[in-house]
């Protein structure tokens, strides 16, 4: 059995069309995700205790399943509950992975290491094989053909709940969500100040979108944690990616190269994520982004 852990992210539709490329697989549901079209099986996970997340308790689940191959997202999520999965069972967990192909009684495969700045060819093998894939290697593909769902009652102890969520902090009513923008206006150091964001977020309004960070912008209070990009914070796709005062860290372009187009705003012509972008203006972004807004509200934005 090809399993895929669907945790409520919409990129675990990007695992499920990766998943198929090894077979017929069956989704594993645990948090609402309409996968019809995507798979032609699935289990939706139902338990009394499981409201919320509880990594222990969805590694069980997994392992009861019994899977020669699972697959997961390569979410916070889709990481930690393999990794408990492999622990348990002692066999190896293969992250990151962009692509993969049966070899005899392994599979072969490629990932993404050291934040995305190279690939590593290696053989997976072992029973279960446990595999995520890097988030937006692949663009979600449904089938078309229905998909028939069941309920699996997973059987699980006290043991399982050491860890779980016992509370959450939803976004304010309204905001568009990071990792699902079509437009991200993404700021850095050169932005200047916890106030200089107000400018912005004025400019994602006008364009419909949402406003991130980089890590030292988190590091320095001017934005929340959830707003960073990044290898340790969101990793994004939207249509257009506008990196303002940003030069462009391995670690930032590990978070916004599933971007399609980037435009870069920055006075330094030879920071490395011009390197990175389809558009780039060189200058102050104080003045460059006021420009911009305003040519946006003369044209009815």
């Amino acid at each position: 059995m090809i399993l895929c852990l669907v945790d409520g992210d919409p990129v675990s539709l990007e695992a499920l069309t990766f998943a198929r490329g090894l077979g017929e697989v069956e989704a594993l549901v645990f948090e609402e995700t309409d996968v019809d079209g995507y798979t032609t099986r699935a289990r939706r996970v139902v338990h009394p205790r499981l409201g919320d997340y509880a990594p222990a308790a969805w590694a069980q689940t997994v392992i009861e399943l019994e899977p020669e191959v699972v697959v997961a997202p390569g979410t916070d999520r889709g990481q930690e509950v393999l990794a408990h999965v492999a622990a348990r069972l002692g066999v190896a967990l293969a992250a990151n992975v962009v692509a993969v192909a049966a070899d005899g009684d392994a599979l072969q495969i490629t990932r993404q290491r050291w934040g995305g700045s190279l690939l590593e060819e290696a053989r997976l093998t072992g029973t279960p094989k446990l595999l995520t894939v890097a988030i937006h290697a692949v663009e979600p593909q449904p089938t078309g053909v229905a998909t028939a769902t069941e309920e699996f009652a997973p059987s699980l102890a006290d043991e399982h709940f050491l860890v779980q969520v016992s509370g959450r902090e939803q976004p304010t009513a309204g905001t568009v969500r990071l990792d699902t923008a079509r437009v991200v206006v993404g700021g850095g150091r050169g932005v200047g100040s916890k106030e200089g964001f107000e400018l912005l977020e004025e400019l994602a309004n006008l364009l419909g979108g949402a406003v991130g960070g980089s890590r030292v912008v988190t590091n320095l209070g001017w934005r929340p944690h959830s707003d960073q990009v990044g290898q340790t914070g969101a990793r994004i796709a939207p249509d257009l990616y506008v990196a303002c005062g940003i030069s462009g860290a391995i670690q930032h372009i590990v978070g916004c190269k599933g971007a399609k187009r980037i435009l870069v705003i920055n006075k330094d012509e030879h920071a490395p994520i011009v390197a990175r972008a389809d558009w780039a203006v060189i200058g102050d972004l104080h003045e460059i982004v006021p420009a911009i807004v305003a040519e946006l509200r003369k044209n009815g934005r």
